[in-house]
């Protein structure tokens, strides 16, 4: 990090979307300040920081704010290397439609299945998010050509994105008896998914599952 630079998380710990955020911070090797919100009881600086939304992740960089996951990662990617998003402006360009795909259509199917207020809603779910991993599936293929991560090699841009539901994923196979990437159907995710949650980055800031499952209790 630059001299004299500084930066603060606010965030909530059973966020994914605040996961995204501390994952771009821990992929770049940033050091950072975290502070945890109560979000029934929002603190003034989370409220001045994002006065539209009021919800975390906001990212304080020398006391200016920056809201919203995407837009945070893209950030850190301007002022800090190594960039997660491709070179290539087609690349960049891919990278960013997948991530978009993740929010609208994966994340959209894992609620309804997981959620959902009838057995239909509960089926229906289970039915896009299948069609929603195989497409992943194939993106992975192309974007990953051979490799272990969207990004190739390394982890990049989708990655992080969809790294955000790592322990998430692990949770609904907990509560539902389901597997989201099953190594039969999708064994690239699959693979990827224990790639990814071996990194030490993943690992230095992923919420512990069983957490999870009791917060998802109350």
């Amino acid at each position: 990090m630059a001299g004299g630079d500084e930066l603060k998380l606010l965030g909530f710990w059973g966020s994914p979307f605040v996961l995204r955020a501390r994952l771009a911070l821990s992929f770049k090797g940033l050091s950072y300040e975290y502070v945890e919100e109560d979000l029934k009881n929002k603190s003034q600086l989370l409220l001045q920081s994002n006065p539209v939304h009021k919800k975390v992740p906001v990212l304080i960089h020398n006391g200016k704010p920056v809201c919203e996951t995407k837009i945070i990662m893209q950030y850190l990617d301007e002022v800090y290397g190594p960039s997660l998003l491709p070179a290539d402006p087609y690349d960049r360009a891919m990278a960013r439609f997948w991530a978009a795909y993740i929010d609208d259509k994966l994340l959209g199917s894992l609620m309804m299945m997981s959620m959902g207020k009838t057995d239909e809603e509960k089926a229906e779910g289970r039915k896009q998010s299948s069609d929603a991993v195989e497409t992943l599936e194939r993106a992975l293929k192309e974007c990953s050509k051979g490799k272990p991560f969207f990004g190739g090699d390394s982890v990049g841009y989708v990655d992080v994105v969809l790294g955000g539901f790592v322990a998430w994923v692990h949770l609904i196979d907990r509560l539902t008896g389901l597997n989201v990437f099953d190594s039969s159907k999708t064994p690239l995710l699959a693979a990827w998914l224990e790639s990814f949650g071996s990194l030490d980055a993943a690992m230095a800031v992923m919420p512990d599952v069983q957490r999870l499952v009791e917060l998802s209790a109350r």
